[in-house]
C-alpha cells in the first residue's frame, strides 16, 4: 500500500533516525548508567565534552531539561535570571524555571532574538538592593527559534559574556541549535563551549537523533548537574540505546546542516516573491523561516497546505515557520512552494 508523501517543515524535529542509527542502537553496549557504567553514554559524553573544548557533559532526555538543569545550578529561590522575551525557556518549558528552580525572568525584547548588551548589563540589580531579587544568570539562545534561527555570532556571544563575568555572573546558552548557528558562523563549536560557562546542544533538532540532548561546562558543574538531574527524573539507566544514536548524530549530524541552510534560503528568497507573504530572506540566517502573512489567514493557509501534504506551523494567526532539516530535499521546498502559492491564491485572489 503507497503512502502519500509528506513533506514535514513544522520542525527539525521531526527527523527520523537514520539506518545508521538503528543499526547503532540494535548493537549499543548499554550497563546502569546511574552507576556510570554504560560505556556508550560515557563515550558520548566524552566526545561532547571535546567537540565543546570543556572538562565534561552530561546527557539528559531533552532540551527543556538540559534548559531547567542549567538554571537550577546557577540560581537560588527567590532570585532572577535575564533573558530575552521570545526564548525557549521563557515561552516554551511549562514555567519550569518558577516551578523548579523559583526564580522569575527580567525579559528583555530583542531584535530577532538578540539582546541589546547594554541592556543586558543595565538589567542587573544592584548587590545590596533589598528591594529586588539578586541577578543570578543570564540566558542566550542559540541559534533564536522565534527569532527566525538567528545566529548569535561569537563575537557577540564573548562581549556578553566578558561583561557578565566582569559582575561575577554566569553566562548560560540554550544552545539547542549551537551546531547550526556555528557552522552558519564558521566556527568550531569551542569557540562557543570556552567562552561561557554552560552550553547545551540538542541531538534530536538538525542533528537527527530521536532523543537527548547535552550539557556541557566544568567538571564541578556537571557533576552538580547530574545530582540535579536525578530528583527530575533524568536517570535512564541502559539509555546507551539513545546514546549510541546520539554520537552518529553528533559527530555525523553537523556536516549536513549547510544543505539544510542552503534549502532554507532558497526558499525564503522565493516566498518573498509571493504578494501575500512577507519574509526578508537576508534574515535566514540557518533552517528556520518565519514568514509574516501581510493580511490574516495564516491558519487557512496551513489548512490548505496539509491537504497537499506540506506541514508547516502557523504562528499568531500571521507567521509561517518553516523549518528545514535533513529528511526533507530539493523537491520538498518545490512541493511546499506550489502548495503554498495554491493556498494563497485561492484564499486572497492572487
Amino acid at each position: 500500500m503507497n503512502e502519500t508523501r509528506i513533506s514535514d517543515f513544522r520542525s527539525d524535529t521531526v527527523t527520523l533516525p537514520s539506518d545508521a542509527m538503528r543499526q547503532a542502537i540494535a548493537e549499543a553496549v548499554v550497563g546502569d548508567d546511574v552507576y556510570g557504567e554504560d560505556p556508550t553514554i560515557n563515550r558520548l559524553q566524552e566526545a561532547a565534552a571535546e567537540l565543546f573544548g570543556r572538562e565534561a557533559a552530561l546527557f539528559v532526555p531533552s532540551g527543556t531539561m538540559a534548559n531547567q538543569i542549567a538554571i537550577k545550578h546557577f540560581t537560588r529561590p527567590g532570585e532572577e535570571i535575564i533573558l530575552e522575551g521570545s526564548s525557549h525557556p521563557q515561552l516554551f518549558e511549562g514555567g519550569g524555571m518558577a516551578l523548579i528552580s523559583g526564580v522569575q525572568s527580567r525579559t528583555i525584547d530583542g531584535v530577532r532574538g538578540v539582546m541589546d548588551p547594554d541592556e543586558i548589563i543595565s538589567s542587573i540589580h544592584p548587590e545590596g538592593d533589598i528591594h529586588n531579587p539578586r541577578t543570578s544568570l543570564a540566558i542566550l539562545e542559540n541559534t533564536h527559534n522565534m527569532g527566525g534561527g538567528t545566529v548569535l555570532g561569537i563575537e557577540y556571544v564573548s562581549r556578553v559574556a566578558d561583561a557578565l563575568h566582569e559582575r561575577g555572573l554566569p553566562l548560560y546558552v540554550d544552545g539547542a541549535r549551537i551546531f547550526n548557528a556555528a557552522v552558519a558562523a564558521g566556527v568550531p563549536v569551542s569557540a562557543y563551549g570556552t567562552c561561557v560557562d554552560m552550553i547545551s546542544c540538542c541531538l534530536s533538532k538538525g542533528l537527527g537523533a530521536p532523543v537527548g540532548s547535552l550539557l556541557i561546562g566544568s567538571a564541578e558543574a556537571i557533576k552538580n548537574c547530574l545530582r540535579i538531574r536525578k530528583p527530575l527524573g533524568g536517570c535512564m539507566r541502559q539509555a546507551g540505546i539513545l546514546a549510541a544514536a546520539g554520537l552518529i548524530a553528533l559527530l555525523e549530524g553537523p556536516g549536513q546542516l549547510e544543505d539544510d541552510h542552503r534549502r532554507a534560503k532558497t526558499l525564503a528568497r522565493r516566498l518573498s516573491k509571493l504578494p501575500s507573504i512577507d519574509v526578508d530572506p537576508d534574515h535566514v540566517e540557518t533552517n528556520i523561516i518565519m514568514a509574516r502573512v501581510k493580511r490574516p489567514g495564516a491558519d487557512a493557509i496551513s489548512a490548505a497546505m496539509k491537504k497537499e501534504g506540506v506541514l508547516i506551523h502557523a504562528l499568531f494567526g500571521h507567521t509561517l515557520r518553516f523549518v528545514t532539516h535533513r529528511d526533507l530535499d530539493d523537491s520538498d521546498v518545490e512541493r511546499a512552494l506550489a502548495a503554498i502559492t495554491r493556498a494563497t491564491g485561492e484564499i486572497f485572489g492572487e
